[in-house]
């Protein structure tokens, strides 16, 4: 008996202990969240940022206006200011061809008394059967041609109409047989240059005629 016990007892010494600090149960993982824990938006805080992203999107609209007005400001600026400036040299072209012409015209007022001078010895020497004629004659002819080139021509109205703008009417003569306001006679030729009259032509003008309509 006694061996039979010690040998039960051998056998059931010989069994090992499970390992000390094991533990049959499985562990949950440290720092996992046992439940959810999230956080809610702020409706507040929602509604404050879309109001601050509407007035930034105002400013921005209302600053890209004001840059596109004052953009057309300035266009309209630089549009009158090149038309003010065609304006100017168009102004100043004129003003010289008027410069150049108006030259023109005082050099031919100041031959124009040789002219009369001229014409006065040449009828003087005519009727005096000289033989000055031909050459004073030739004189004039190369004045007449000096004044023709800068546009000047003479205004010898013999037998024209009246014309105040033209004629400078220092007699009148009546004339029944004549229409009424006829040149008749020329005292003093005038000389006109592009349309503008230089000196009226003196003239004795008729009266007493037939009427002109």
């Amino acid at each position: 008996m006694v061996d039979r016990k010690a040998k039960h007892d051998s056998e059931g010494g010989s069994q090992k202990a499970p390992p000390s600090g094991r533990h049959s149960l499985r562990e949950e993982p440290s720092g996992s969240p046992s439940g959810s824990d999230v956080s809610a938006v702020d409706p507040e805080l929602v509604s404050d940022l879309g109001a601050e992203y509407e007035l930034r999107g105002d400013v921005a609209a209302d600053e890209l206006a004001e840059a596109k007005a004052e953009a057309a400001e300035w266009r309209d600026k630089g549009m009158r200011a090149q038309a003010d400036f065609e304006n100017t040299r168009k102004r100043l072209e004129v003003r010289h061809a008027d410069a150049l012409l108006r030259a023109g015209e005082r050099i031919v007022e100041n031959l124009l008394p040789v002219l009369d001078d001229l014409d006065r010895a040449i009828d003087h020497a005519v009727a005096d059967g000289a033989d000055l004629s031909d050459g004073l004659d030739a004189v004039r002819r190369k004045l007449l041609d000096l004044i023709a080139r800068e546009g000047c021509s003479a205004i010898d109205p013999f037998g024209a109409v009246f014309d105040p703008l033209k004629h400078n009417a220092v007699q009148m003569r009546e004339d029944t047989e004549v229409a009424d306001q006829t040149v008749v006679e020329v005292f003093q030729k005038g000389y006109e240059m592009h349309g503008r009259v230089l000196r009226p032509a003196m003239v004795v003008v008729s009266t007493g005629g037939p009427s002109r309509e």
